[in-house]
């Protein structure tokens, strides 16, 4: 995930960063929900939350629960789950194991080979890092694995496709090479890792293989492991290649928990399995196939950083791939505690992080998770002093996030009905590094985000963790190689006085709750600083190596706990829910306004390229040398009507900026109107979705902002809107101009209806 994200043209000075208010005063001001007298009182509460956190105790946690592989299935996963239910026990929640039988596969065999004048064989496992004694503990660890690939035995040419993204496609196309029959071989980077075997596979291709290129996240990026930090030579990137823009979750039980009786599809009709083999190597093995491939040279922005000449082949190189995996169903085990609301229960307030690793996951997901533990071992000690939230909160301690969210969502989808009727805010952490917080939420959370990151102070600096953002904003819009985004942001940061937030895409275990059910959510990480995506998913994600590399002295943990342990009990404790909307109300007028700018550039490129392809400029252009296709002419995009899409938001934010004012003001409202106001605001975001859901991925609902079916992880904003645009689909344009209209109508009425109830 992007760590802030935006479009703009000027930064902001020091001056103006003092400006926003971000000291003394930023902490006397009143909290969103809570008055003058309650917000006092929270904050007083606050402090004796942060006086129980430890970063001694978060770091022995995290050391211990990465001491053993730790992936679905494994017995260190069960007693890292067991480990954690008696911790929230002996911390005073109300905990138990929820277990789900889900679908995932495991390796029976698998091997790669080069044939031909130069064979070789991928080892396909990592050695033992010396230094590093959890690297060697690799009982029961998986060995290179992409779970839901296909099973396969196939030998054929091979031809390098550099990251396997659409474009990437496009080029070879012009280049005259056919991956029809082939295995191809891609690079980590440029998209989520899943769609490089679906788009191979869409392309008619046999086989994929996904390797890391040192220029990417190894030794160029820096010292490799164990003198620094990153990617060595035999590191290899595990992970899911589920289709998980498509729906995520158990690929057998859609829709419904995936509990031991739940019924069942049959395995051949699983839509978000792969149909092809799949394997991920270490750069140090990709050398040898990408050494052997002849053809033409691969384009320039094709060449990583292995002491070779790049080439697409398709012609002399052959590989033989073979994938068989068991399966079988593997349990999943969630923990969820709880602690029982004084005054409205029936309202949740939920927080989370996953547990299950690739291998020993210290950094993904335990860095996060330890910190979790440690925020729930503080608000257990101020419950045993007599303190109750005002609304219930659950604590959940995810497994099978890796494979495919599979925790979360078969939990999600087994209590549908209740959190839509009854879940006000999701809080989701995964990863934790050190240096700038940011974060992905819901628009309506990003005044919520703005003052817990005014509260929080930023270990490294002294500052709170919002000034620091801020400067960080302001740093990258001032550097000489800053582009449009890094400039918009500090231009956004100067006229909002908001800290950033990135629209919720997917990837982590919001997905389910937040674009399948419209549940609030906000998820959040320090990042920037610290040097772990050299070992993401790899065995060394270890303790040793978070502990040098990650967040040494567990500072930021801390930091994590008390973000997070803010955003519960403020969202907890909060007269009226602390969601506000204006903010909202222009963020989507933004994105509105960028589909305005897509369809004019749009049609102007489509213009462009047709009036080349008549002038015979880009044939003319070509060296003769080469093989070069020129592409084709493309439909220009119509008129696209979007009154009703510009009227329903015009109206929301006249309704939001009512609805914000009336909440600020309020006093004395009567606790049946309050309880009123929080339950038109518990819906309010799943007024944002359709039940009919996106074009050809229905599991998706939310029409504001959603995984893109060609980013994975990447949000789209508007995005049945949008994606039809981008994909030349202009009738569904216009139904999804229709139905996103309808759905912030629903919202503004919702409004509109909690706006009345506040008016004296």
């Amino acid at each position: 995930m992007g760590m802030f994200k935006g479009q703009a043209k000027q930064a902001i000075g020091w001056t103006a960063l003092a400006a926003l208010g971000l000291g003394s005063a930023a902490s006397a001001a009143p909290l969103l929900g809570f008055t003058d007298k309650s917000s006092e009182a929270e904050r007083a509460l606050e402090a004796r939350f942060d006086a129980a956190l430890s970063p001694s105790e978060i770091r022995e946690r995290l050391k211990s629960m990465s001491s053993a592989p730790n992936q679905v299935g494994s017995p260190h996963d069960k007693a890292n789950a067991e480990f954690v239910l008696s911790q929230f026990k002996a911390w005073g929640w109300d905990a138990h194991i929820e277990e789900f039988s889900v679908l995932y596969p495991t390796p029976k065999h698998e091997a790669l080979e080069l044939l031909g004048p130069a064979p070789f064989t991928a080892t396909l496992t990592e050695p033992p890092m010396p230094g590093d004694a959890t690297s060697a503990n690799t009982a029961g660890a998986l060995p290179a694995w992409l779970a839901f690939g296909g099973d396969g035995d196939v030998t054929a040419e091979l031809v390098y496709v550099n990251y396997g993204m659409p474009d990437d496609y496009k080029a070879l196309d012009r280049m005259g090479v056919s991956v029809k029959g082939k295995i191809v071989i891609v690079r980590y980077g440029g998209g989520w890792r899943g769609l490089k075997p679906k788009l191979a596979q869409e392309h008619g291709a046999v086989g994929c293989i996904i390797y890391s290129d040192p220029a990417d996240d190894g030794y160029g990026a820096g010292d490799v492991y164990p003198k620094g930090a990153w990617r060595p030579e035999r590191g290899i990137q595990r992970g899911s290649v589920l289709d998980m823009p498509i729906r995520a979750g158990d690929p057998l039980t859609p829709d419904v928990g995936a509990t031991k009786d739940a019924p069942r599809i049959a395995l051949a009709d699983a839509t978000t399995i792969m149909k092809i083999p799949a394997v991920p190597i270490s750069y140090g093995d990709a050398q040898h196939f990408l050494a052997a491939l002849g053809g033409e040279v691969a384009p320039k922005a094709w060449r990583g950083g292995l002491p070779l000449t790049y080439h697409v082949g398709g012609v002399g190189a052959q590989v033989h791939l073979s994938i068989q995996a068991d399966w079988s169903q593997k349990p999943l085990y969630d923990v969820i505690a709880t602690l029982k609301g004084r005054e409205t229960p029936d309202q949740w307030v939920i927080r989370a992080n996953h547990r299950d690793g690739w291998v020993y996951g210290a950094y993904d997901p335990l860095a996060g998770h330890s910190a979790m533990m440690e925020e729930a071992k503080s608000i257990g000690a101020l419950a045993k002093t007599g303190w109750r939230p005002q609304r219930t909160i659950i604590y959940a301690s995810w497994d099978g996030e890796e494979p495919g969210l599979l925790g979360s969502t078969e939990w999600a989808e087994q209590h549908a009905a209740e959190l839509k009727a009854k879940a006000v805010l999701y809080i989701n952490t995964d990863t934790n590094g050190r240096g700038f917080l940011g974060f992905d939420a819901s628009y309506s959370a990003r005044r919520l985000a703005t003052q817990v990151a005014a509260d929080v102070v930023d270990p490294e600096t002294g500052e709170s963790a919002l000034r620091r953002a801020f400067a960080g904003i302001e740093a990258r819009a001032l550097a000489p190689e800053a582009n449009d985004a890094a400039r918009a942001e500090a231009k956004d940061v100067s006229r909002t006085r908001e800290i950033p937030i990135g629209p919720m895409g997917s990837g982590s275990d919001y997905t389910p709750f937040v674009q399948h059910l419209g549940v609030a959510s906000i998820d959040f990480s320090y990042r920037g600083e610290d040097e772990q995506g050299g070992i993401y998913h790899s065995a060394y994600d270890t303790f040793e190596h978070y502990d040098r590399f990650g967040d040494p002295g567990m500072v930021y943990g801390v930091a994590m706990a008390k973000t997070g342990g803010r955003l519960v009990l403020r969202a907890a404790d909060a007269e009226i829910a602390p969601l506000s909307f204006t903010e909202s109300a222009d963020l989507i007028g933004e994105n509105l306004d960028q589909l305005h700018k897509l369809v004019d550039v749009l049609r102007q490129r489509a213009e462009a390229q047709n009036r080349a392809v008549d002038d015979r400029a880009l044939v003319l252009a070509a060296d003769p040398s080469h093989h070069h296709t020129p592409p084709t002419k493309e439909d220009p995009a119509p008129n696209i009507d979007f009154g009703a899409l510009d009227a329903a938001v015009a109206q929301l934010k006249i309704s939001a900026a009512a609805f914000d004012a009336a909440a600020a003001s309020e006093a004395g409202l009567k606790p049946e109107q309050r309880v009123k106001v929080n339950a038109i605001l518990q819906g309010a975001e799943q007024a944002l979705t359709d039940g009919r859901g996106l074009p050809g991925r229905p599991w998706y609902r939310h029409l504001i902002y959603a995984p893109g079916v060609l980013t994975g992880y990447g949000a789209k904003t508007l995005p049945g809107v949008r994606e039809a645009l981008e994909s030349g689909r202009w009738s569904e344009a216009g139904d999804y101009v229709a139905r996103t209209a309808q759905v912030i109508s629903a919202q503004t009425a919702l409004l509109d209806s909690a706006t009345a109830l506040l008016k004296p």
